[in-house]
């Protein structure tokens, strides 16, 4: 699948503790005589935004339309953080209140270790009346917005409260709400659409020890029940986003992070790109991978980092680099790779066709197939089966031939050669999950619908056949 489509950016609001991190970048070759300590030799100096802004940051980078809504100090720290966000094209709605420290966070970086961080800051819960005036400007606002992201560092802006009033804004509105959760009261966070905590806060905020897939299990319906969240969710660190479906299953996404060096903001990264997906209308689950693959950038990164579509993109198919024959399986092969498959986890979605002169309708539909799943398995009209099926003209191209060019498709994971006039005895051996036809089978009895958990319909794109294809060749010859 691709993630580039620029259109129509999505508007979203995020809504949080905004602040600076400070980074002094140096060597270090000695210890103090002073005191047992490093000495850093500081080489070079930078602020990016942190916190909210570091979300406010990733989304910009997408391609988002932002707009930020939070409480900050009135001080020197505040301004330059306005004149910050100022540069990315962010609108801003942001109350001073002379009683705050804004916060920033600086850190000294020695041959690419952090060394210390020292922090300057308030904590308290904003004022009942600075909420009151956060919410009249949320409530004037809220149907601007495709989706709202609250990103709750624990500095106070967002209280209990306030939260309660950004759902119920929200819900009025048919926005969805996703939340980067801090503390162990996760009942603040009632009627959000997802959370995104770590295994370590899950952990705390359900009293379950999550060690394997049972603890997981019961964690994310805990999670589910303790804030009525429509979509209980868990980051795994090296293991990836886990989440629970609506018949209870877990759905993992595997973390494709190559190397990590720095893990700072990578929440911040998972809570943007889930939201930029989704305002987009994105299958879940494609928005959980393309989360998974904007984190394993960021985390490739020093400091507070952010991804852009180009570098996803970039980095999604650095991970693919096996040969284009290896993709191709008989069905001894293609069995032993499903077993593997779920076992891990793997939702499998299967789809068949002849493919004989390739099109952008056959692309297109591919990548939506793909989207439903984790793996896409394409099961491929043999020869013989094509000349029965379409006549003995047909195929132009051979199941060598065509079987290559698929397997080369980024969205297909193994292509399947198979004898019959239908695929139903690899549907048998392979037991998908999602089985995936065109729209043209509405109404219709599809093959195999009756060992695939559930079936999904594609509309082709108008105009675009092999048919039509070949003709168009005819003609001009």
């Amino acid at each position: 699948m691709s993630f580039e489509n620029r259109q129509f950016p999505p508007n979203i609001l995020v809504i949080g503790d905004l602040m600076i991190d400070h980074y002094l970048w140096g060597d270090c070759n000695r210890i103090s005589p002073e005191a047992p300590v490093q000495v850093v030799n500081v080489k070079k100096e930078t602020t990016v935004l942190g916190g909210a802004g570091n979300v406010v940051n990733n989304l910009v980078s997408l391609g988002a339309n932002v707009t930020v809504m939070s409480v900050v100090g009135d001080d020197r720290v505040s301004d330059e953080l306005s004149d910050m966000l100022e540069l990315l094209g962010v609108t801003r709605y942001l109350i001073l209140d002379e009683d705050r420290k804004t916060t920033k966070k600086s850190r000294i970086i020695a041959s690419n270790q952090q060394v210390v961080r020292y922090d300057y800051e308030t904590i308290q819960e904003i004022s009942s009346d600075l909420e009151a005036t956060l919410v009249k400007q949320l409530f004037i606002t809220i149907d601007q917005f495709d989706i709202v992201l609250l990103s709750d560092y624990g500095k106070g802006v967002l209280t209990k409260s306030f939260i309660e009033k950004i759902i119920f804004a929200a819900s009025g509105a048919d926005i969805k709400v996703l939340i980067d959760p801090k503390g162990s009261d996760y009942t603040k966070y009632t009627g959000a659409y997802l959370l995104t905590p770590n295994k370590k806060e899950a952990c705390e905020a359900t009293n379950i020890d999550i060690i394997d897939d049972d603890s997981l299990k019961i964690a994310l319906k805990k999670l589910q029940n303790i804030a009525a969240l429509e979509v209980p969710m868990v980051t795994l660190s090296e293991d990836g986003i886990a989440i629970l479906d609506e018949n209870e299953n877990i759905i993992k996404k595997p973390t494709v992070a190559r190397e990590v060096y720095d893990v700072t903001g990578a929440g911040d990264t998972v809570l943007a790109s889930l939201g930029y997906c989704l305002a987009r209308h994105k299958p879940l689950e494609y928005s959980l991978e393309f989360a998974n693959l904007a984190a394993g950038v960021v985390v490739g990164k020093l400091g507070s980092a952010t991804a852009t579509l180009e570098e996803i993109e970039e980095y999604k198919s650095s991970l693919h680099k096996s040969s284009i024959e290896s993709h191709i399986k008989t069905f001894k092969e293609i069995e032993k790779t499903v077993k593997r498959l779920k076992a891990k986890g793997k939702k499998i979605v299967f789809t068949n066709g002849c493919f004989d002169i390739l099109h952008r309708g056959h692309v297109s539909y591919l990548d939506i197939a793909k989207s439903y799943g984790d793996v896409l398995i394409l099961g491929l009209n043999s020869d013989e089966s094509v000349k029965r099926l379409k006549g003995e003209s047909r195929p132009i191209n051979t199941q060598e031939d065509r079987g290559f060019i698929l397997a080369a498709l980024e969205s297909v994971d193994y292509v399947v050669n198979f004898e019959e006039d239908t695929p139903y005895e690899l549907i048998k051996l392979i037991q998908p999950d999602i089985l995936v036809k065109g729209a043209d089978y509405e109404g219709k009895e599809v093959v195999g619908s009756d060992i695939a958990k559930e079936v999904k319909l594609v509309t082709f794109i108008d105009g675009k056949s092999t048919t039509q294809t070949i003709k168009k060749i005819q003609n001009k010859g």
